[in-house]
């Protein structure tokens, strides 16, 4: 845990002065803009989540990040849990191959894929109507 923080430190001295100086609001205001669920709504994204993931396993067909993220974002939007669905290329450093992704958040809820932003870059993403309309 100290070599983490000691890590993001050195990494932190080493942005931009322009990034140093806006990281702290910019993540605040990511954190109030982020569209938050109530107790019930979080219980009921982590359920789908593990409902999708353990579905996935026992498919006879490919269950990859793609058709389990649709499937999540079909769960989330019945239950109208505000979601977003993401998806992300990045290029594998040892092939460079480009590596694709799909993953879905419900508020603080990593539903499918994991919390896949610090790995892949984001490419298109597709959220709830209601956060459209918001």
């Amino acid at each position: 845990m100290l070599d983490t923080l000691l890590r993001k430190t050195r990494s932190f001295m080493h942005l931009p002065r322009f990034t140093q100086l806006w990281l702290i609001p910019l993540w605040l205001m990511r954190g109030i803009s982020m569209p938050l669920l109530d107790a019930a709504q979080q219980a009921r994204a982590l359920q789908i989540g593990r409902a999708v993931r353990l579905t996935a396993r026992y498919t006879p067909w490919n269950s990859n990040c793609f058709p389990q993220a649709v499937a999540a974002r079909m769960l989330l939007g019945f239950y109208d849990i505000p979601y977003a669905l993401h998806f992300g290329l990045m290029r594998d450093e040892q092939t460079l191959e480009m590596k694709a992704h799909a993953w879905v958040a419900a508020g603080p809820v990593p539903v499918t894929g994991g919390v896949s932003f610090g790995q892949f870059t984001v490419v298109g993403v597709f959220v709830a109507p209601e956060l459209v309309n918001a």
